[in-house]
């Protein structure tokens, strides 16, 4: 696995600002496979920067306590990096399913403007089967882990962090869960006044006003890459069915067709004694081209829809923070909205203590207002001015409440800006990896095809039938 000399990102352009000479890292042959050691003055703030490589792997399920109720499967994780954070190069751990969800959860609550990809679905029918422990399920679940940590590795944050370190490293490591529970590496978030306002004044139905738009522009390309997504795994599940769907009394599948003209042709052969031989080669080549068929599902067709899934969960990620992007940005406007209509209000109150209550220019409103107080007999000026000490406490909070949340959403823009490149950079790759695969096997299936047809055609072109 580490040693294949593929690239991580061909294009990536990162600095290191913890190397100690810059003449030494300018001059130092590139270290990380696929990545550009290049420094650029004027590059983009927007643009992530890597300071190294992490490869990681998962290999070697292993079913663990046997034969009892507390059976599980444990992976062996390893990792090759020359992040400075890291103690080795190399490391090695055996980790179980649960000990994945752990990480993906708390890098999701640590690190919530990064895409943390999804981990592939736990409700199967194998569990209630109990087929959870077949090879098969085993090693589909190896490879879905396998492309999560790929995921996390090529992120440069994520890459970073703790958590993942010691993941890879921790000899304790339910000890150190325990820790990172007990004491989180960032302080635990105290319910504010954007908290306290939220379920009154956000809704699920609520659009931010003044759209950004590169914001839109990316929420439309990932629409439209989910679409291909979509429309690509229902025509491959398509082919895959017609090719080979497993219930021969469909009519669709084309490998128990073969089978069965193979059949068919053999027992011509029996009855045309002449050719009896050249028919049979030509029934156990039917025969080979339908196992062709067969295994062209089971190890390029199925890997290849179970990528693209991956590949739609891990747009769906990508989609949730675009979508928590617009929810800082429709924080600040409410709040900001919020905000005027206290001042407002405030204003109102003053007009009216100091006798210019037609001056306040808010119409039938302020009128019904004001009768209502009359009626609860709150319009004398004393219960005006405790009225006004209250909003002007209010307008404070607010205000900072509102330059909090600006810069919130400011800062998560950029932030998210910065993810979608991280992303672009990921899905090419995993694109570029996907369709090689493809294309590889169909190579290798046409190939060898060719082959057996071509074995057969001079032995079926000596056929000689008196007429």
């Amino acid at each position: 696995m580490f040693g294949e000399d593929e690239d991580v990102f061909d294009s990536v352009t990162w600095d290191s600002p913890s190397a100690p000479h810059e003449a030494d890292r300018h001059n130092a042959a590139p270290t990380g496979p696929g990545f550009r050691q290049s420094m650029d003055e004027g590059q983009d703030p927007h643009q992530p920067k890597w300071e190294g490589y992490l490869i990681t792997s998962v290999r070697d399920p292993v079913k663990e306590l046997p034969e009892t109720k507390d059976a599980y499967v444990s992976y062996l994780v390893s990792a090759k990096t020359n992040l400075s954070m890291f103690s080795t190069s190399t490391t090695s751990s055996r980790r179980r399913f649960q000990d994945f969800v752990f990480l993906r959860e708390h890098l999701v609550k640590d690190f919530p403007a990064c895409v943390v990809p999804a981990l592939p679905d736990k409700h199967r029918l194998e569990y209630l089967t109990g087929d959870r422990f077949s090879p098969e399920f085993m090693e589909r679940r190896r490879l879905d882990l396998h492309r999560f940590l790929q995921r996390i590795s090529r992120h440069p944050t994520l890459q970073r962090s703790t958590l993942l370190r010691a993941f890879f490293e921790s000899t304790e490591w339910h000890v150190f869960m325990h820790q990172h529970l007990a004491h989180p590496p960032g302080p635990e978030p105290t319910p504010g006044l954007i908290d306290n306002l939220s379920d009154t004044l956000l809704n699920a139905f609520a659009r931010v006003r003044k759209p950004d738009e590169r914001f839109l522009d990316m929420r439309e390309g990932v629409d439209k890459f989910e679409d291909s997504l979509v429309l690509c795994e229902r025509l491959w599940n398509r082919i895959r069915n017609h090719n080979n769907d497993g219930n021969p009394e469909s009519g669709e599948d084309l490998t128990a067709d073969y089978h069965d003209l193979a059949v068919a042709v053999q027992g011509l052969g029996f009855l045309e004694s002449g050719i009896t031989d050249p028919l049979n080669h030509f029934s156990n080549t039917l025969l080979e081209f339908s196992a062709l068929l067969r295994h062209k599902t089971h190890t390029i067709n199925d890997p290849f829809l179970v990528h693209l899934h991956s590949l739609l969960t891990y747009s769906h990620a990508n989609r949730a923070v675009l979508k928590l992007r617009d929810q800082k940005q429709l924080d600040f406007e409410e709040l900001s909205d919020y905000l005027s209509g206290v001042t407002v209000e405030r204003d109102r109150l003053s007009a009216v203590i100091s006798g210019h209550a037609g001056s306040s220019g808010l119409g039938l409103s302020a009128y019904l207002k004001d009768k209502v107080d009359a009626i609860r007999g709150a319009d004398d000026d004393r219960s005006r001015v405790e009225k006004m000490r209250k909003l002007d406490v209010r307008i404070k909070e607010l205000q900072e409440a509102v330059t909090t949340a600006h810069e919130t959403s400011d800062a998560f823009s950029d932030e998210t800006l910065r993810e979608q490149t991280v992303f672009q950079f990921a899905k090419e790759a995993e694109m570029k990896e996907m369709l090689s695969n493809l294309a590889d096997g169909e190579i290798e299936f046409y190939q060898s095809a060719m082959e057996e047809w071509d074995r057969i055609i001079p032995i079926i072109q000596r056929i000689r039938v008196d007429v």
